[in-house]
């Protein structure tokens, strides 16, 4: 059973910082392809950030290029997200996703790639 487990939220005023970590259990003989996807109140769920099984790839949303960073240490089945100079539209529940099929299609911001999803880790940002 694959198990996704998000830390890292909190409450941070617009400017600040946080890093994010999802940590993958119940896998051990692949690198999953990864993402971080953000949801808000009344809005679908939309890809933020993804990596590729290797960590030489890696794709994001326009809105957080410049300012967001996902990697991963495949050694500790662990991916992360950086994010620095936060804003109030960042504010949002994130959730970390993984699929484990080989799929060619990754790094993808699209949440149909992936079968394995985290129970989310909230992130406020005040103005």
């Amino acid at each position: 059973q694959v198990r996704l487990v998000e830390s890292g939220g909190g409450s941070v005023e617009a400017g600040g910082s946080l890093r994010l970590s999802c940590a993958v259990f119940g896998y051990t003989w692949s690198n999953p392809c990864m993402g971080w996807f953000r949801q808000t109140p009344g809005k679908e769920r939309a890809g933020v950030a993804s990596i590729s099984p290797g960590g030489t790839s890696t794709a994001y949303t326009d809105s957080v290029k410049d300012r967001f960073t996902i990697s991963r240490d495949n050694a500790k089945n662990t991916v992360y997200l950086q994010m620095n100079n936060l804003k109030p539209e960042d504010t949002g529940m994130y959730y970390c996703a993984a699929d484990f099929s080989g799929s060619s299609y990754c790094p993808t911001l699209s949440g149909a790639d992936f079968r394995s999803w985290g129970q989310g880790t909230q992130v406020s940002v005040s103005s």
